[in-house]
């Protein structure tokens, strides 16, 4: 008998699922790598996700921060939501700019997941650091 909170393949589930919400779609952000405890996303900017300054936009960048969060800690075997995101934005992605968001564990607990995320464009330039918790239900 399967927890009520548990998932078959967690590897799909985080890949298929997780990675291909509405939102994530929307955007254009496709699931690159997932494996236990990691989740890679990636995405070209486009006109549309640009600010005044003409640079990818802070929500944008965000975006595709949290989706690689999700796809990550849903990875584990456990649906897990979001409780806390901070993220440090550190230079900026322009339009045609291919970027891409990792994942990857700082603390694994029974409940509560805690998780370290980095937006890289083109050279592995390092665009925003972030944080993550994360609620296993």
């Amino acid at each position: 008998m399967t927890k009520p909170y548990t998932v078959e393949n967690p590897i799909e589930y985080a890949r298929e699922v997780v990675g291909r919400d509405p939102f994530a779609t929307f955007l254009g952000i496709e699931v690159e790598e997932v494996r236990e405890g990691y989740g890679r996303v990636g995405v070209t900017v486009k006109p549309e996700f640009m600010n005044a300054v003409e640079r990818a936009h802070g929500g944008f960048i965000h975006a595709l921060a949290d989706q690689a969060f999700a796809v990550a800690c849903n990875s584990t075997g456990v649906m897990a939501i979001a409780v806390n995101f901070n993220i440090n934005y550190l230079s900026s992605a322009v339009d045609g700019e291919k970027i891409f968001a990792e994942a990857t564990p700082v603390n694994v607990g029974r409940k509560v997941s805690v998780w370290s995320i980095q937006v890289r464009g083109a050279g592995d330039k390092l665009i925003a650091t972030g944080t993550g918790t994360a609620y296993h239900k």
